[in-house]
């Protein structure tokens, strides 16, 4: 018995050695960065994101917030987007940051097809990131994902979607290294126009981390005069809660006779 478990000790020492040399995506901030595994969104591998209430037919929360989050991806690599609907609107995902020259839309017929289309591009040379719109993901389906992007190292992240409404299917289980629950938040109120957008990110599951709840918005900075996008080190940023930002000092009392 003893021999068994140094075994699995060691079966699992490999593959946490294994997910760390893929390396991981920081989002910059150590409030979101310390609750992942490595400091960061682990690449490599896949992640599902759904939606809240009417999200989980219109997916457009989670659609952006992945297509922010695997921006800098993007940037390395070509990026597959898999549609159950031929919905996906390419220049908001650009004016969000996103590089839509880098992106191939595939438009498939239904869920089946769907994640075929998505284990074929995870294993293709030269992909970085794919994301696909699909209701459920089972268990079997999931670890062929997993091998999908081993394969080449790219990374996937599966949007939950009923594109059609209905009744939702049951998820019997899942193999995402990572499961995030997105709905829009308010933006900050600003002089003229809107405000950067926001959501709130709330992290359900983590394999060999913590789960967590944040605001996190767009961190852009577009010139209207040369139409480029600048980003930090990562096109999303943490909004701190109201308790964490810093008040200013009170001003002394000034009375006038």
């Amino acid at each position: 018995m003893s021999d068994f478990r140094a075994l699995r000790a060691k079966i699992a020492a490999l593959e946490a050695g294994a997910r760390t040399a893929r390396g991981v995506l920081p989002f910059g901030d150590p409030g979101i960065d310390e609750a992942l595994p490595g400091g960061g969104l682990p690449l490599g591998c896949w992640h599902e994101l759904a939606g809240v209430g009417p999200e989980t037919e219109t997916a457009a929360a989670p659609a952006a917030f992945a297509a922010l989050a695997a921006a800098p991806l993007a940037r390395r690599g070509e990026a597959v987007w898999v549609l159950r609907r031929d919905d996906l609107f390419a220049p908001g995902l650009s004016g969000l940051g996103f590089p839509a020259r880098r992106l191939i839309q595939v438009c498939a017929r239904d869920e089946g097809e769907a994640l075929a289309v998505m284990e074929d591009a995870l294993a293709t040379a030269g992909v970085a990131a794919v994301f696909a719109e699909i209701e459920a993901v089972d268990l079997t389906a999931g670890r062929r994902l997993q091998l999908a992007c081993e394969k080449q190292g790219a990374t996937g992240f599966v949007i939950r979607r009923r594109p059609y409404g209905g009744a939702d299917r049951a998820q019997t289980g899942s193999a995402a290294a990572t499961r995030w629950r997105i709905a829009p938040a308010p933006s900050s109120p600003v002089a003229f126009g809107l405000g950067q957008p926001r959501w709130r990110a709330e992290l359900e599951r983590c394999r060999g981390g913590r789960p967590g709840a944040w605001t996190l918005e767009a961190a852009l900075a577009f010139d209207p005069l040369s139409a480029d996008h600048r980003h930090g080190t990562h096109p999303l940023r943490l909004v701190p809660d109201l308790g964490d930002r810093q008040l200013a000092s009170p001003q002394p009392l000034r009375l006038r006779a």
